[in-house]
């Protein structure tokens, strides 16, 4: 069973990472996000859960406004061919949400280590990060180095590569 966005925010806590998580209604868009944001500073995500020719899967984390060049972005990220997006089974199974929760903190129920987490550089420029807990009627915010410790606490390597124009 995937945790719950209880269980993640314990985990964060086990590790002694201070977060702070705001409610909301569901945030299924970019747009929906900016609308009802308020104010929550530090850089906000959107995330790309994708495969690549031999099933290999790859959680993208970019700055929500980041472009990023499906055609080409297998070359950066080192998949075997061009990507494609996952289907939502896969991202169930392997993260543990469903399509509009998709979020870094997903990474927490790849417990078979299947999925390769890539961040955005200019995502990583802040100090402070903002992701759902799992859930998309939530953000949370993280510190930059709290995340990276997060992710290798789960038994990721994350790479942190360039990934938007």
């Amino acid at each position: 069973m995937p945790k719950t966005p209880d269980e993640l925010l314990a985990f964060l806590s086990e590790l002694g990472i201070a977060v702070k998580t705001a409610t909301h209604p569901p945030l299924f868009t970019v747009a929906d996000s900016q609308a009802l944001r308020g104010e929550i500073p530090g850089g906000h995500t959107k995330n790309l859960f994708l495969r690549d020719k031999k099933e290999r899967y790859f959680l993208l984390t970019v700055e929500e406004d980041a472009e990023v060049d499906l055609k080409t972005i297998h070359q950066v990220i080192g998949a075997s061919g061009r990507v494609s997006f996952g289907k939502p089974e896969k991202l169930l199974h392997y993260l543990g949400v469903t399509p509009g929760a998709v979020t870094a903190f997903g990474i927490v129920n790849d417990t078979e280590n299947q999925v390769t987490i890539v961040l955005d550089e200019a995502l990583m420029r802040h100090d402070t990060i903002n992701a759902h807990p799992l859930t998309n009627e939530a953000t949370t915010s993280i510190g930059r180095d709290d995340l990276l410790r997060f992710i290798k606490a789960t038994g990721h390597e994350p790479l942190v590569l360039k990934l938007s124009a």
